[in-house]
């Protein structure tokens, strides 16, 4: 019985605990990630609009947050139709065999009062890689729906797309540049009605 009553306390503290503990999805209509990349001597910017996934927030502790996403690369737009084909290509992304690219964080580390370092694993392709994400939280607020709730996050970081398989054919390899700057600007809705403990803070 005692041992009983240990672990019914025991999970009613763990539930406590995880109480505050909201998590958002990923509007996709209202988030993007671009990327630009070095043509001969200029560079070119591209957009991912097709992304979901989850963050877990913990408002009381952000360290303890996380964050998952999936970027559907089929869905990427050049501004140019035959550069689409090129980079959708076996050449490059092959979004026939690879349709989509994930992220999942592994660390969220506070940099100052509203910046992170988000620490987690690229998926491009076949290939995972451990990236790390440069993150400002923009806040938390009501949403235009009737007891909606949103939160607003920006990060960028910076791959190799050596490292993910992404040089294309050899004669390139002089043209296109190596590094690939990521721009990445999410909103996400509260999964449920946002309880009155939930009310944004300011700052």
């Amino acid at each position: 019985m005692k041992r009983l009553l240990a672990l019914l306390a025991a999970l009613a503290l763990f539930a406590s605990a995880r109480a505050d503990v909201e998590v958002y999805k990923i509007d996709a209509t209202h988030s993007s990630i671009g990327y630009s990349l070095r043509h001969m001597l200029s560079k070119f910017t591209s957009n991912f609009t097709k992304l979901s996934g989850d963050l877990t927030i913990d408002r009381d502790n952000l360290e303890k947050s996380s964050v998952t996403a999936t970027i559907d690369v089929g869905a990427m737009t050049t501004d140019n139709e035959g550069r689409d084909k090129h980079v959708k290509s076996p050449d490059f992304f092959d979004t026939a065999k690879f349709p989509t690219a994930t992220f999942k964080s592994k660390s969220f580390k506070k940099t100052g009062e509203t910046s992170f370092d988000i620490t987690g694993d690229l998926t491009i392709k076949d290939l995972t890689k451990e990236v790390v994400l440069k993150a400002n939280l923009l806040g938390f607020a009501p949403g235009m729906r009737p007891g909606s709730f949103l939160t607003g996050w920006e990060a960028t970081t910076s791959i190799k797309k050596s490292e993910f398989g992404l040089t294309g054919p050899a004669m390139l390899g002089k043209v296109l540049g190596d590094d690939v700057a990521l721009t990445i600007n999410i909103e996400a809705g509260f999964k449920k009605e946002a309880p009155a403990a939930a009310a944004p803070k300011q700052g």
